[in-house]
């Protein structure tokens, strides 16, 4: 046989060895997550988007998460884990108020959800600890994915990508603001972790942090912003001793600060208060008018302990945009404990972590989630967050088998 029919035979086998390899990794399972997840709103887009069928792609993808995690891990191996545990007793406990809401079909259905999300986690438990940073990595592929195709969406449709206040939104698929700031600041938090502990190219990192701070100013949202800050500063902090790098940067970063507040103050200033009054900066943009009201709600000691089961995180009709509000309202003082408590086992794993780019990436999301939790929603529930939550949990799960330190 010529050497050109053997190249021509091995390459069909080489293709289909690639695709099977695929999909037994966890890259497929947690880009199906994240589409569950994705925010679909009503912004117009490039091409109308039915709500409908736009639900129809976010939810049953859920379902193709748990199918293909089944593909990835045939022996349905689960390795003990602290914070899925926490997590799963949420969900339950979530379920059994649901059933009892007065929307009961709405309120049942998002704590099945929920249930499923936590099923297909469990699955993906063996890739947890790797050194190659698989979850991690997965999830910052989702997030290019979605930043780019925002910024796609803005060169060739501007007026819709730009519809809301002048804010960037998706225009491709129906983005709004917070989420593509919370996507594009999360996505620029990680790469420069990752470039400061040597885990990412230079290259790489560069033409990340351009599109991502491009995304991140159109977007206009400060939470993003401030929370990727904290984020960066704990999770720099972290590496400061260990890695010159780290120092050098810190150095040349602080300066550039300083010229650049000094130079360009009044814009900062500008960009900042978004042409809002000093009122309504201090009323965050009428959420505290929200946050009062369900403070002064009259509940039963049943309600309050255990909530009234999961919502649309709406009150009112109104957006709570408080993540442990919402979650008092759903699931009660026993959701908010035990959501604080899930956010100190993983302060508590990453402070007792060794040293290095792991923990500080763990330390940036999980600083990123805890700053942003005052005007978002979505720890107590399956959302971004919670998989920006899950993906530092996976940083800091101890390795497996092969893949334990020396």
């Amino acid at each position: 046989m010529s050497t050109h029919a053997l190249t021509a035979n091995r390459a069909p086998a080489a293709r289909g060895s690639r695709a099977k390899g695929l999909l037994r990794s966890p890259f497929p399972v947690w880009a199906a997550l994240f589409v569950n997840v994705l925010a679909f709103s009503g912004l117009p887009t490039v091409f109308p988007i039915p709500t409908t069928v736009g639900q129809l792609i976010t939810q049953g993808s859920l379902i193709l998460a748990f199918l293909l995690a089944l593909m990835a891990n045939r022996a349905g191996v689960m390795r003990p884990n602290v914070f899925l545990v926490l997590l799963s007793l949420l969900a339950v406990v979530a379920l059994m108020v649901s059933i009892h809401n007065e929307f009961i079909f709405g309120s049942t259905f998002r704590a099945c959800r929920l249930i499923g999300f936590i099923a297909v986690l469990w699955l993906l438990t063996p890739w947890w600890g790797r050194s190659d940073l698989a979850l991690l990595r997965s999830h910052i592929w989702c997030l290019r994915t979605v930043v780019g195709t925002v910024l796609v969406g803005a060169v060739l449709a501007p007026g819709a990508a730009f519809s809301f206040e002048g804010r960037l939104s998706g225009a491709l698929w129906p983005v709004p603001p917070t989420q593509v700031a919370h996507y594009a600041a999360v996505l620029l938090g990680c790469t420069v972790v990752l470039w400061l502990g040597g885990a990412l190219r230079g290259r790489t990192a560069l033409l990340t942090l351009a599109i991502t701070a491009a995304a991140l100013i159109g977007a206009h949202t400060r939470t993003a912003l401030i929370a990727m800050i904290v984020g960066l500063v704990v999770g720099a902090a972290s590496m400061f001793v260990g890695h010159a790098r780290v120092r050098r940067a810190s150095a040349v970063l602080g300066v550039i600060a300083v010229i650049g507040v000094s130079l360009f103050s009044p814009l900062l200033v500008d960009w900042f208060w978004r042409g809002q009054s000093a009122e309504e900066a201090a009323q965050l943009t009428g959420r505290t008018k929200v946050w009062t009201e369900i403070l002064g709600l009259q509940r039963s000691s049943l309600e309050q302990a255990f909530g009234s089961g999961l919502s649309n995180k709406s009150f009112n009709g109104l957006s709570i945009d408080n993540n442990w509000l919402a979650v008092y309202l759903d699931q009660g003082w026993f959701g908010v404990a035990l959501v604080a408590l899930l956010l100190l086992v993983l302060i508590f794993l990453a402070v007792m972590h060794r040293r290095g780019v792991r923990r500080a990436a763990a330390l940036f999301l999980i600083t990123y989630c805890l700053v942003a939790s005052i005007t978002e929603t979505g720890l107590g529930d399956a959302s971004p967050y919670l998989l920006d939550l899950v993906a530092a949990a996976s940083l800091l799960a101890a390795p497996a088998g092969d893949e334990r330190w020396r």
